[in-house]
């Protein structure tokens, strides 16, 4: 069985102006999804579908890639977008779906789906990859979104990312002097980023917000000292949260936090950084929020 590999990401700059083109930081995490398949010439014309979560199988479906029908599955639904993704990595690809082959494709993913590690993102990598076809095009046709997820996953590192006026990402090695005193605390709250796009959208953007952003993404990312960082992430947090009109987790959750609190990616319900100080794993434990990681648990 082949195998390939994607890791996940977590987004540090610019969510929401990231879609309009701000420059985006972003860094590829520890755990990731991995991807097996396995192809028989045997005239069936199927796919066998199993997807795992830290290595428990959550998911399985046969699909006839030929009628395009879920034949068999234990979550309809799930099994259903599973053979529209398919579908498309049909339309794109050369080598794939074309012959009468049965697949046996499987994933598992190496974090709790409720992480927004980037589960998605690294399905569509992977598939691309195996497919020989253009992640971004098929995360597109699937999925939508700014593509930042897609370039950390095809990366393999942190990256640079905008995607206007044309997808470019830079490869780029961030582990700062002070990496050591940060953490990411999860939220346990999840939020579908989608609906977070979709307010933000629905607000009228000016070119000089999205300059701003991509300004402070290149102050983050050449930011040596630990005391201007954490005024450069408050900075982040009070002109999105003026923007989209959405209180900062911190006014939220940690009003009486003697340091910095920053969102990562879609507002509201996956992981926040921070930084460590005198009790601060008794201070968010008491506030209910118990996983905690530290910059190396997550980030290589």
């Amino acid at each position: 069985m082949g195998r390939i590999y994607s890791p996940g990401k977590l987004m540090l700059t610019s969510e929401y102006f990231a879609v309009d083109g701000a420059l985006v930081l972003a860094v590829a995490t520890k755990p990731g999804q991995e991807f097996f398949f396995e192809e028989n010439d045997d005239q069936q014309s199927v796919v066998f579908w199993e997807a795992y979560h830290q290595n428990e199988i959550w998911l399985t479906a046969k699909i006839d890639y030929k009628n395009w029908t879920v034949l068999e599955t234990n979550l309809p639904e799930n099994a259903v977008f599973i053979l529209k993704v398919l579908q498309h990595v049909q339309q794109l690809s050369d080598i794939r779906f074309k012959s009468d082959y049965s697949y046996h494709l499987k994933t598992n993913l190496q974090f709790p789906a409720d992480y927004g590690l980037g589960s998605s993102s690294t399905l569509m990598t992977n598939l691309a990859e195996w497919s020989q076809i253009d992640p971004f095009i098929l995360n597109e046709k699937s999925l939508g979104g700014s593509g930042y997820d897609i370039a950390v996953a095809q990366a393999k590192c942190a990256v640079l990312y905008r995607n206007q006026p044309d997808i470019f990402y830079e490869k780029v090695i961030y582990h700062p002097p002070f990496a050591g005193e940060l953490i990411f605390i999860h939220l346990n709250l999840k939020q579908n980023s989608r609906e977070g796009i979709q307010l933000y959208r629905s607000k009228s953007k000016l070119e000089e917000l999205i300059s701003f952003f991509s300004d402070l993404t290149k102050k983050i990312l050449l930011c040596g000292e630990l005391e201007k960082f954490s005024a450069l992430m408050m900075q982040h947090e009070q002109e999105i949260s003026h923007f989209i009109g959405i209180p900062t987790a911190k006014s939220l959750y940690f009003k009486d936090c003697p340091v910095f609190v920053k969102s990562l990616g879609a507002w509201g319900g996956d992981f926040v950084m921070s930084q460590k100080f005198t009790g601060y794993e008794d201070y968010f434990r008491g506030k209910g929020f118990t996983t905690i990681f530290s910059w190396s648990d997550l980030i290589d």
